[in-house]
């Protein structure tokens, strides 16, 4: 199928940090916005378990005050535990990380990945948006547009309801903490009642032998109901969410209609799921 191509030369760089060794990595530490100090910082620490206040101040850029600091406020939000000297991960392998720790990173390609996902909306559809940081950005991006939207989470529901054009509706349901997502029958069966043009998914992992995944098995249930409500799938994922697995199984590669990503083209996992006939957007 036909690809939309809107990538640049520093989506790419970014995308090749992704793969550096952790002792490249920090080099990258200073001399960026406080955002991706703070995704690379993680980024060592699932790598290495454990950094120490001078490596990852090993630019003459930053200071150790800065990493200190930064180290003060990622504890704070339970991404990690401060040692002496240093930190260590408390993110487990396998473990959604809090919503609060993914809000902190990739703001500004979120924000990219949204432009271009409300831009296949027509004005008048209904449209169910996932829950997740990106699916936020997403609700940010529909301003001026008129829209019925289901989102399924309270982070979303805030911006939308700022949106004069947005006709909110709401499932209901309980909502779980931190990510306040709406789960349990009540949201089930608003989503077994009711049918959407289009289904926005956010996921954990994407990959075309699983299919799109979510760690949390309330939130799965929730979201498969919603994309069988739907006529459209657009998932939407950062390039790091590519090739990743979690424990539930929203749906298959095939039920996809478009992925929206800033993954570079070539990427294997990208091939992959455009060999099953998913359209690729590259942003």
């Amino acid at each position: 199928m036909s690809t939309v191509t809107l990538s640049t030369d520093l989506h790419t760089q970014r995308a090749d940090r992704r793969k550096l060794a952790p002792d490249v990595l920090m080099c990258y530490i200073s001399d960026m916005n406080v955002s991706e100090r703070h995704r690379l910082i993680l980024a060592l620490l699932a790598e290495r378990n454990r950094a120490s206040v001078a490596e990852l101040a090993r630019s003459p850029k930053t200071s150790e005050m800065t990493i200190r600091r930064d180290l003060e406020l990622l504890e704070s939000r339970g991404a990690l535990r401060r040692v002496h000297g240093g930190a260590v991960s408390t993110l487990l392998s396998g473990v959604e990380p809090p919503y609060a720790v993914r809000a902190m990173v990739g703001g500004e390609t979120k924000a990219k990945l949204a432009d271009v996902v409300v831009r296949m909306l027509n004005d008048g559809e209904t449209v169910a948006l996932d829950t997740g940081t990106t699916a936020v950005a997403v609700a940010h991006a529909m301003a001026g547009r008129r829209l019925t939207v289901t989102p399924l989470s309270l982070h979303a529901t805030m911006p939308l309801a700022e949106h004069e054009g947005i006709r909110l509706l709401l499932p209901g349901g309980q909502v779980r903490p931190g990510e306040l997502s709406f789960y349990g029958e009540t949201a089930l069966r608003t989503f077994e009642d009711l049918r959407y043009d289009t289904f926005i998914l956010g996921c954990c992992g994407v990959d075309a032998a699983n299919g799109a995944t979510a760690y949390n098995l309330d939130d799965v249930h929730v979201k498969r109901v919603a994309a069988r409500a739907a006529r459209r799938i657009i998932l939407v994922a950062t390039a790091e969410k590519l090739g990743r697995g979690a424990l539930g199984r929203i749906c298959s590669v095939e039920q996809l209609d478009v992925v929206v990503t800033d993954a570079p083209q070539g990427t294997p996992v990208v091939e992959e799921m455009r060999a099953a006939g998913v359209n690729i957007v590259h942003v």
